[in-house]
């Protein structure tokens, strides 16, 4: 299917001047890059490393035990040490090792690991917004932001310099805004709003008065639309990889956009559908498993009760998460829980095939996965809920539900 003019426009206009090559060719451009995401695969937690965090009783006992793992002394220089350090300290470990295989990259892999760190961009820049309509302090916001989606500096504190007025926020969109790496994305939202943004007010509009969830939304939606036609453009065995996985999280997007919409303007009948913007059918990313026959079943949803039809009459994995989240009770798994093991799955098998660039994607999402992991021990432990601690999804386990499903 050919992309949408809206979303034409947002593809990256890199040129793929050099091929990612097949079999015969890839190694000579990326073969180093890719041997360093596979060793460094090695790295994640064994099943025998989490069962021994499980058993610590304190978080120094954590410390002790994940100096025996790739982690090594991570912590080496902290002298109290909390789920927030750990997870501090385990995400500047992972940005450190994406950014070496990052300078070692050429492209097009360059940019394909450029649109991983957008993501994080995205987060750190709604961060900054949020946080500065709600009047918190710039240097507290700076220190939230995601090591992967720090940006110039100078730029991402102008973020937050703005004055609250209608010339403040048009300064913020027309000299900010556009210079961050995600400028593309707020100019396409900022042009459906307001075509030619004339009125400063429009921009104010957007920022302020539209909850800032539908901006992150609209933001997402059109990054995964853009990260998708990229990696069909580098074709290859990255192209239906990256495509399988993009589709299975705009499909979770669209399914959590929907039931978080229950009680809320989106969930009116005129904010379902139709051409304006926000509607819930404007948030939905037109990719995925899902789209387009699957969306238009969400966009007619009015409860969970008529989700819980739709879900059925899409079937497949959707009707088993589904049914997850109408068992949680029961079964005490979210349908948050159920999305990462089948994100999971689908990363890890991105390791089985050879020579592409979905290896460094799942490697990201993997390690992000096990950060989750570890701070869940962590808050267990420190809140003295050994009941709950085994409530995580790890990563490369022997014991995964799908390595024992049968045929």
């Amino acid at each position: 299917r050919a992309p949408c003019l809206a979303s034409s426009r947002l593809v990256s206009p890199r040129l793929l001047k050099v091929p990612t090559g097949g079999m015969t060719t890839f190694n000579m451009q990326h073969g180093f890059t890719e041997a360093l995401v596979r060793g460094m695969r090695s790295g994640f937690l064994k099943d025998q490393d989490y069962h021994h965090l499980t058993q610590c009783e304190n978080l120094e006992d954590v410390k002790m035990n994940l100096q025996e793992t790739d982690y090594d002394q991570f912590l080496s220089d902290v002298t109290t040490v909390t789920p927030s350090i750990i997870q501090q300290k385990a995400t500047e470990k992972m940005v450190i090792e994406f950014q070496y295989m990052r300078a070692h990259s050429v492209e097009p892999l360059s940019s394909f690991m450029d649109f991983i760190a957008i993501e994080y961009m995205i987060e750190n820049v709604m961060l900054l917004l949020k946080g500065t309509l709600s009047g918190r302090d710039v240097n507290e916001l700076m220190e939230q932001c995601h090591p992967l989606g720090m940006f110039k500096e100078s730029t991402m504190r102008l973020c937050t310099a703005f004055d609250n007025s209608p010339k403040g926020y048009s300064d913020l969109y027309q000299t900010v805004l556009v210079e961050t790496p995600v400028g593309k994305y707020f100019s396409e939202i900022l042009a459906q709003k307001s075509a030619m943004l004339e009125n400063a007010g429009e921009v104010r509009n957007v920022l302020e008065e539209v909850e800032i969830e539908i901006l992150k939304n609209s933001l997402m939606k059109l990054y995964l639309e853009d990260f998708y036609y990229f990696c069909q453009e580098i074709g290859g065995e990255t192209a239906p990889l990256m495509c399988e996985l993009l589709k299975a999280k705009s499909d979770q997007r669209a399914i959590n956009i929907t039931l978080n919409s229950f009680g809320t303007p989106l969930n009116e009948p005129s904010m379902r559908d139709g051409d304006g913007w926000p509607t819930r059918k404007s948030l939905y990313p037109s990719i995925g498993f899902l789209y387009p026959e699957g969306t238009e079943l969400l966009v007619n949803v009015s409860d969970e009760q008529t989700l819980g039809v739709a879900m059925e009459k899409i079937g497949g994995i959707y009707s088993s998460i589904w049914n997850t989240h109408v068992n949680e009770a029961i079964s005490d798994k979210s349908i948050d829980d159920a999305f990462f093991e089948r994100e999971v799955e689908m990363l890890e098998l991105a390791f089985e095939n050879q020579m592409h660039f979905a290896c460094f994607y799942a490697y990201t999402k993997l390690k992000e996965q096990e950060i989750r992991n570890l701070v869940w021990i962590s808050e267990c432990i420190v809140q003295q809920q050994k009941e709950e601690v085994n409530k995580f999804v790890p990563c490369f386990s022997a014991s995964a539900p799908w390595r024992n499903r049968r045929p």
